[in-house]
């Protein structure tokens, strides 16, 4: 009897410690979870509440409900500037999702080649202009592109293609595509290691089988590497996604707030820059900046949402 009684106390007892709030946990976390709390989540918050008012000549905020949102996608005066940011931008992310991603592929698979000898140069190299800062390559590519003294002229012309160069960062129909590239230029890497890594992982038995069943190297790429690796490449599609529309920096650096040649290359970010800021005769709005920022927000929400529901479940197949 009194061993039951034992056992029954040594049960409840570990059932206590089990249920038992794990403090060390909470102790661990707490410093993470302050740090992400003052300057992510509360910023956040309080940038969709600053969305929800608008200030008089005075400076007094009175709510306003959804207001500067109809004003922003209704009014003349701002719908025109947001629907043309928020168009060249999805140009902008295509651009990226097709070139870059699809260059890092060719990249990763070249790079994957077991003959290859370099290769962690050839790495090195190509991911090297992603560690530079944004002001430096927009300053380097504008000395290249430059009409009068840059080099771009030069190499065309000693290749015979002189008659193609332009001031392609001067007119409104190739500005936006031009900064796309040195984008893609700049980040390449990114995607491509990711590739790159993901390739490595695929088991060496299943690529020696489909070698001895006679698949070549396209049908062993298209048919074994390609369908393993989609979880990856879904992956970096949607880290495209969201660092295209928040991207600000490479622009300004490049064109400045206004993103010319008349607003061509264009952003969200930049037109949140003007939009809060303010910028030269452009008086800023922080209640009207914080709408965009939070129009934004909703459009990243959106793209990451229909990636999860719809593009990863059925990813989720092809993996082991």
């Amino acid at each position: 009897m009194t061993d039951l009684t034992a056992s029954q106390v040594q049960s409840t007892d570990a059932a206590q410690a089990r249920s038992r709030f794990p403090v060390h946990i909470a102790v661990f976390l707490a410093p993470a979870v302050a740090i992400y709390t003052l300057f992510s989540i509360y910023p956040l918050i309080d940038t969709i509440r600053l969305s929800l008012y608008a200030g008089d000549e005075t400076g007094v905020r009175s709510f306003v409900g959804l207001q500067n949102f109809r004003t922003l996608l209704a009014d003349p005066n701002w719908s025109g500037q947001f629907w043309n940011a928020l168009r060249n931008n999805l140009i902008f992310f295509l651009i990226h999702m097709v070139v870059q991603n699809g260059i890092g592929l060719g990249l990763a698979m070249l790079l994957s080649l077991p003959r290859l000898t370099g290769g962690s140069v050839y790495r090195t190299l190509i991911f090297l202009p992603t560690m530079l800062s944004v002001v430096i390559i927009g300053f380097i590519w504008q000395l290249i592109l430059n009409p009068l003294w840059g080099i771009a002229p030069s190499l065309l012309k000693a290749v015979g293609l002189g008659s193609l160069f332009g001031p392609w960062l001067g007119q409104e129909s190739t500005a936006l595509l031009t900064v796309s590239l040195i984008s893609v230029w700049q980040f390449v890497g990114i995607p491509m290691m990711l590739i790159y890594a993901a390739l490595l992982n695929i088991p060496d038995d299943l690529l020696d089988a489909a070698t001895v069943d006679g698949a070549g190297p396209f049908s062993v790429f298209w048919f074994v590497r390609l369908p393993l690796i989609l979880p990856t490449l879904g992956v970096v599609s949607i880290l495209t996604f969201v660092a295209n529309f928040n991207a600000f920096d490479l622009i300004y650096a490049i064109k400045g707030a206004l993103a010319g040649p008349n607003f061509s290359t264009d952003i969200l970010g930049t037109f949140f820059y003007r939009t809060f800021f303010g910028f030269q005769l452009q008086v800023g709005s922080p209640t009207m900046g914080a709408a965009v920022a939070t129009a934004m927000l909703v459009i990243i929400l959106i793209g990451v949402l229909i990636y999860l529901f719809g593009v990863q479940r059925r990813l989720q197949r092809h993996t082991f």
